[in-house]
């Protein structure tokens, strides 16, 4: 790694007393880490079983002569919600006390209340301080521990058994269809009204429409205008990654310096797409896995002289106990392969070149430091090294909108220059027309200067988006702009609905039920098998917007649905497992059945016990909620469905397995016991009974899978 030695050193983002240490850390592997995540009850009451019941059982390890150090808790991460420990994977399948620990996490991580998530990893979300209200988009969003973690902050208000409606909104964004669909798979871990994803280019992100009549609550009576402007904006843009090197290995082999030269691009102009996307009091925090300035302070400078009515904000203050480094002012940009930075400014290298040279060149202006970056103030940004408390590498910059009263005297002092045969026309209907890009220093730039899209590509977004807004009419059935777009369609409900109201009625669901909240996403003219519900904020997005041009993949959480029960038996609607917390605020209290933890620990062990264990002779079969008070931390709710002759407890066996472990210590389930075979299938059940199959998960695809995080951002 002689090229990254030379490249980095040639950066000073290292004391070279330092260098030494940082290096031997990064040939390290890297502690697994880890986060209680859920609702916050469920998160201290399983942070109180590590801190009570696993830490002293792994304090006093002893493994072939070495003394296994147990899990400690990650300083900086409130409420001490995050922990980390680093055992080899022989320790984990060998030795019982970790084997046991090792099963516990599995388990959790499966159902969601546990987050494998390397520590930097953790920093954004935090750093963006997402409240309940907040309308948030995560502009690069896969694989979604980041996500995770902003949904966590907008349910903050969530109970262990019930999932609060929050009214503001978290979209999801992913330009890789399969990233997105692994998203909407990670969500529903933590079922939301609030949440929706879709699959869009970031940097070139589309202006959204709510109707004029949402009034924004902070400006009083006034009506907000329609275009849909978030409060906070995370871009965790892709990377080179080189701050993963402990965890991927690979990187070793084929890391290259150019490799941050051909994202800058990309990441400016995501950056640069927020911007223009962001509330007037909102936030943004920009982070990378990457070490390269040229991805981290590069972009950053290039984005606040484009658009000088932002600064970056100093958070240094908040986590005291995170060690980090200040961003640099000062760095040089390799041209080639070679590690050739002995260029220090764009126009010493620009100098070099002939005119075919420049054209094909990708190399900007921007991959150099501007002449006024002691003044953006570039040390308000953060750097995580390795070395400094045994961890990955990480970059995270946090920008607000300057105070109002600045912007005018800084405008002033800036010309703003776009190319003559670059110059648009915007016609935004009736949108606030975008300010034009600064370039800094005022820099005419040619027509196949690489930095052009830097400048004027968030320009033409919004002039595209406001023109295809202007277009879209929603009276009647919309003609869709992306025909080839191939996700159904989505459609509310009108409250009186004859299967909604049907369903209402089977579920004893409350008046409170917001039944205008509920989708469908089925052909017109098909059954209805599936209920979404939404929050008031996501439904007025997906009504005024076309779904095939903002891609839109899923939208608010699958809660209820029709169960086509045995034969004499008519169909009926139960709710999911990962429904009930949010249907159960609405459920008539008076129905939901009382039984004793014993039959709890029936149901867990038997795939079909008879029903006189918990219904009496007068039951009706269907969807039934029952709660189980006694020997647990919190009451605990689940869904049952009964037939005619038995009950079936309607969670999927990796919840099972979860729930098993927490209440008892060990798994007890039926397919534990079985060694992983399947359910029995309905054609195996007695006839007529009109039992039903759970809805199953996937299998544990690795023993090993708590070792390996989600991962960050790095570019394929």
């Amino acid at each position: 790694m002689s090229a990254f030695s030379s490249y980095y050193k040639a950066q000073h983002i290292i004391p070279e007393e330092e260098w030494d240490q940082f290096m031997e850390t990064l040939r390290r592997p890297l502690p697994t880490t880890f986060r209680i995540a859920g609702s916050r009850e469920i998160a201290h009451a399983l942070n109180d079983a590590i801190k009570k019941t696993y830490v002293p059982l792994l304090s006093d390890v002893v493994f072939e002569g070495d003394v296994i150090p147990p899990p400690s808790r990650i300083p900086w991460y409130p409420e001490d919600l995050a922990w980390q420990f680093n055992v080899s994977k022989k320790v984990l399948r060998k030795q019982q006390a970790f084997k046991k620990f090792h099963s516990f996490l599995v388990h959790e991580t499966e159902v969601g209340n546990i987050s494998r998530q390397e520590a930097v990893s953790m920093l954004p979300p935090l750093f963006l301080d997402v409240q309940p209200h907040h309308k948030v988009v995560d502009m690069c969003a896969a694989p979604g521990s980041k996500t995770a973690q902003l949904l966590e902050a907008l349910h903050a208000q969530d109970t262990a058994t019930a999932t609060s409606i929050p009214p503001g909104l978290l979209i999801a964004n992913d330009s890789d269809s399969k990233r997105a669909h692994l998203l909407i798979h990670q969500s529903a871990r933590l079922p939301s009204p609030a949440f929706m994803v879709t699959n869009l280019d970031a940097s070139i992100f589309p202006v959204l429409r709510l109707p004029v009549t949402t009034a924004d609550p902070r400006r009083g009576s006034k009506k907000s205008p329609n275009q849909l402007l978030f409060d906070r904006i995370l871009c965790d843009v892709p990377c080179s990654g080189d701050g993963t090197l402990r965890k991927n290995i690979g990187i070793w082999k084929r890391w290259q310096p150019m490799d941050g030269n051909g994202l800058h691009s990309l990441q400016t102009r995501i950056l640069q797409r927020a911007m223009r996307m962001l509330e007037p009091d909102g936030r943004i925090v920009y982070s990378t896995c990457s070490l390269n300035p040229v991805e981290n302070e590069a972009v950053i400078a290039a984005a606040l002289n484009s658009n000088p009515d932002f600064q970056l904000i100093d958070v240094s203050a908040q986590l005291p106990e995170l060690v980090r480094r200040p961003g640099i002012s000062s760095w040089a940009p390799t041209v080639n392969r070679t590690i050739n930075t002995t260029f220090k400014t764009w126009d010493a290298y620009n100098e070099t070149l002939t005119e075919e040279q420049r054209a094909d060149s990708k190399m900007s202006e921007t991959h150099w430091p501007p002449i006024n970056a002691e003044s953006l103030q570039l040390h308000h940004c953060m750097r995580i090294y390795p070395h400094l408390q045994d961890t990955g590498g990480f970059f995270v910059a946090v920008l607000e909108r300057k105070p109002r009263q600045s912007n005018a005297s800084v405008a002033v002092k800036l010309k703003i220059v776009v190319p003559e045969a670059k110059k648009v026309k915007l016609d935004l209907g009736g949108l606030p027309e975008p300010q034009q890009s600064a370039s800094f220093p005022p820099t005419p730039m040619s027509e196949d200067d690489d930095s052009r899209p830097l400048v004027l590509d968030t320009v033409e977004a919004d002039a595209q988006a406001a023109s295809d807004t202007k277009k879209t009419t929603f009276k009647g059935k919309p003609k869709l702009s992306d025909p080839s777009f191939k996700e159904m369609p989505y459609t509310f409900l009108e409250p009186n609905d004859p299967t909604l109201i049907s369903c209402i009625d089977q579920l004893n669901l409350t008046a409170t039920f917001p039944s205008s909240n509920i989708l469908v996403r089925n052909p017109a003219g098909d059954a209805v098998r599936s209920f979404y519900l939404t929050n008031d904020l996501v439904k007025a997005v997906v009504l005024n917007n076309d779904y095939t041009r903002m891609r839109l993949m899923t939208s608010g959480t699958k809660v209820i649905t029709k169960q086509e029960a045995g034969r004499g038996l008519e169909a009926q609607f139960r709710v999911l497992g990962e429904g009930l917390p949010v249907v159960l605020p609405y459920i008539d209290p008076s129905v939901i059945l009382d039984a004793e933890f014993v039959t709890l620990k029936t149901l867990l062990i038997t795939y079909y016990p008879l029903c006189y264990i918990i219904f009496g002779p007068n039951k009706s079969p269907g969807s039934h909620i029952v709660r189980f008070p006694a020997g647990c931390p919190h009451d605990l709710l689940v869904p049952l469905w009964k037939s005619n002759v038995s009950v079936t407890l309607m969670i999927d066996k990796k919840a099972k397995s979860a729930l098993s472990l927490r209440l008892f210590g060990e798994d007890i389930t039926t397919a534990a016991r079985d060694g992983g075979k399947k359910t029995p299938q309905t054609s195996q059940l007695p006839q007529n009974t009109g039992d039903v199959v759970p809805d199953e998960g996937a299998d544990n695809e690795d023993e090993d899978a708590i070792l390996e995080d989600e991962g960050d951002n790095e570019a394929e």
